[in-house]
């Protein structure tokens, strides 16, 4: 498995479906790497802030740090769960990027990508699932627009909001993997950084799809 998370707009929740995907992932018993673009996983599951470098700095490093020094980044987070963290560098290097897409492809374990909203670079394309986690909201549709035809939604539902599933899928193309409603208990647990122990039910149907 080896799925990119990515928003069109910050504030959609792609960070805590990334945390939970990956989770589930582990908790299943296979072995799963978050990777960290956006700069928040850290804190999702509770851990200190990392003070090396990370994926953002490899980016940046070109050809002259070696393919392997990824491994060396990685951040032991608890049983078949590793994350690669976001680190200072940049992520605009698409050729860069590419090269990250086709390194993870073939790692062997599940990996999970939070690509925050610098999903737009569909670096990934060909490599990976795509899933575009957004909310009922008109700015966060009309800022994804048409997504690739293999692009899946996960919707975030919140009460109150205009548009419906239907309209979403509609205007972005994609298909739905799957609602998640809009529960305060998963603010709660960040918050309190029990994430890692005590996962919302909420969250459920985004684990593996068997």
């Amino acid at each position: 498995m080896f799925v990119v998370c990515w928003s069109a707009k910050g504030g959609a929740g792609t960070s805590v479906v990334a945390a939970a995907m990956a989770l589930m992932s582990a908790a299943d018993g296979v072995a799963t790497l978050l990777v960290d673009l956006d700069g928040d996983q850290a804190s999702i599951l509770g851990l200190a802030a990392p003070a090396g470098p990370g994926v953002g700095d490899w980016l940046d490093a070109g050809d002259d740090v070696p393919v392997d020094a990824l491994a060396e980044l990685e951040i032991p987070v608890g049983a078949n769960l590793s994350l690669l963290v976001r680190g200072e560098g940049s992520i605009v290097d698409v050729e860069r990027l590419a090269l990250l897409g086709s390194i993870l492809a073939g790692s062997g374990r599940a990996v999970i990508v939070d690509a925050g909203s610098t999903g737009p670079l569909r670096w990934w394309a060909g490599r990976a699932e795509s899933i575009l986690v957004s909310r009922a909201c008109y700015l966060a549709v009309r800022s994804a627009g048409r997504v690739p035809v293999d692009t899946q939604l996960v919707l975030i539902d919140e009460p109150g909001r205009a548009l419906r599933v239907d309209d979403v899928l509609m205007a972005t193309g994609a298909s739905l993997r799957c609602r998640i409603a809009h529960d305060p208990a998963v603010a709660r647990a960040v918050d309190a950084g029990l994430f890692t122990t005590r996962l919302p039910r909420s969250l459920r149907p985004l684990g593996p799809k068997r």
